[in-house]
């Protein structure tokens, strides 16, 4: 895949713009992921997505083939949502209530495939809850948090993103499940 993905990027370096589309296609749903996991809101998390692929278009030239395109794309997308959470702090919720939609919120919007409406609850509840310790997170540690277990990326690919030693990386995730621990106890 690797190498698919540098002969990609090189066309896209010399302006062939169906390569760069080959690449948004590639990795348009893990940067809106990414987005999604980290700002929690829908619209924010695809902007961040456009937003980073603008910023890659942009400076495609600076590019250093040395490493991964996904380590430098990660790279510029969690910048982003770590200067959008600084501007702004958590002003949306899953659970707030969402125009046009009867019911409300966000997580009406999520299917019960077969669940009685208490299970249905309880696992709103839960993922709420999870979601909610995540946001709570200081930004460095979502960030390593989010990177390593929603998108199982390596340390080495992670310290590559967020521009940190591997240790800092350990310890941002340690650090970060204790708190996610502390945070989510009530519910154990």
């Amino acid at each position: 895949m690797e190498l698919i993905e540098q002969r990609i990027v090189k066309r896209a370096q010399k302006g062939d713009r169906l390569a760069f589309a080959e690449l948004v296609e590639l990795y348009k749903d893990k940067l809106f992921n990414l987005g999604y996991r980290m700002l929690g809101n829908p619209q924010e998390a695809e902007d961040i997505a456009q937003e980073a692929f603008l910023r890659a278009y942009a400076n495609l030239n600076k590019y250093n083939a040395d490493h991964k395109f996904s380590t430098w794309i990660y790279r510029i997308a969690t910048n982003l949502c770590i200067d959008r959470i600084r501007k702004k702090k958590a002003d949306f919720s899953l659970d707030a209530e969402v125009d046009g939609i009867e019911g409300g919120d966000m997580y009406s919007r999520l299917s019960a495939q077969g669940d009685t409406p208490e299970q249905e609850v309880v696992r709103l509840e839960t993922r709420r809850e999870v979601q909610d310790a995540i946001d709570g997170l200081p930004d460095n540690y979502r960030a390593a948090v989010i990177l390593k277990y929603l998108h199982d990326l390596s340390l080495i690919e992670i310290s590559e993103i967020l521009e940190v030693p591997v240790s800092t990386v350990k310890t941002r995730i340690h650090r970060g499940r204790e708190a996610l621990r502390a945070g989510l106890r009530p519910m154990l």
